[in-house]
């Protein structure tokens, strides 16, 4: 069996080198140049850039690449899972389903099952590293499916920006309420929902932000002390880790992961954003 995963998943490179995960790269363009992420640009280029004043765009993975994975996959008769990024965000899933259903044309026989996540960074990559985990435990496709669904259904995204003005770059607020937002040191609380970035509350100060993720946490998470906790950040780990070290003071959960926020989200949100990433309802 073999699993595939988009860039948008957040995970390091070190783990697609060390894992049985395909790696999906989406792309980022940056003046005339077009990179893929994580294999030809580093995030960390990617937030210098930003910095700078630069306005990275961001692009789905192509139909060819889709393409040369799913023929491949088909010609060597082994069953395939791809987990993908949120429908409602990229078009990457649509252009899977597109290439694949294209490929069954030649090739009747090709077993690929393709989940929407509805997720996003890693409230995703916590799917993809448990559909690995399983697999190497001998699941199924189909078993390893059921539960990746269900666990993407009850995925929770924590997220607050540094700085409103890269999201309103990208349309996601506008341009007023990012001037408003700086000048009175706004942090707006932000989750996703069926798939979706959608703002919960603006808060004054990161240290209020913090306390909000954790007072939530407390009211959607179901028994937090078993579960592994993602904390994904915007080139500042200092950050991360100060909220870690309180996620861990008062939950005490069975693992706690940090990593980077990836070139393609991280050109939407910007140095200094945080997310968390818990689960409201665990498998009976």
């Amino acid at each position: 069996m073999r699993i595939f995963a988009d860039s948008a998943c957040d995970l390091p490179k070190s783990y697609f080198e060390t894992n049985p995960v395909t790696l999906i790269p989406l792309r980022v363009h940056i003046d005339e140049t077009e990179y893929l992420d994580v294999m030809t640009i580093d995030s960390q280029e990617v937030y210098a850039e930003i910095r700078q004043g630069k306005q990275p765009k961001t692009s789905q993975a192509s139909p060819e690449q889709f393409l040369t994975l799913f023929e491949e996959l088909a010609q060597s008769g082994e069953e395939g899972l791809y987990i993908a990024f949120s429908s409602e965000l990229s078009g990457t899933h649509n252009t899977a389903v597109m290439i694949r259903d294209q490929v069954k044309e030649e090739f009747p026989n090709l077993s690929l099952t393709i989940i929407d996540s509805k997720c996003a960074s890693l409230g995703y990559g916590l799917l993809v590293k448990e559909a690995a985990r399983l697999q190497k435990l001998g699941e199924s496709v189909e078993r390893i499916a059921e539960i990746i669904r269900f666990k993407a259904k009850h995925m929770e995204h924590l997220f607050t920006v540094e700085d409103l003005d890269y999201m309103a770059r990208g349309g996601r607020v506008s341009k007023t309420s990012a001037i408003i937002g700086g000048l009175l040191n706004i942090k707006p609380l932000l989750h996703v929902e069926n798939g979706k970035l959608v703002p919960i509350e603006k808060l004054r100060g990161r240290k209020k932000v913090m306390k909000r993720i954790l007072e939530l946490m407390e009211e959607r998470g179901e028994r937090l002390h078993e579960q592994t906790i993602a904390i994904s950040h915007g080139d500042d780990e200092a950050f991360a880790i100060e909220m870690k070290d309180m996620i861990e003071d008062t939950f005490h959960p069975k693992q706690i992961d940090i990593y980077i926020i990836g070139s393609v989200i991280g050109a939407h949100v910007g140095p200094g954003t945080l997310g968390v990433y818990f689960s409201n309802q665990l498998p009976s």
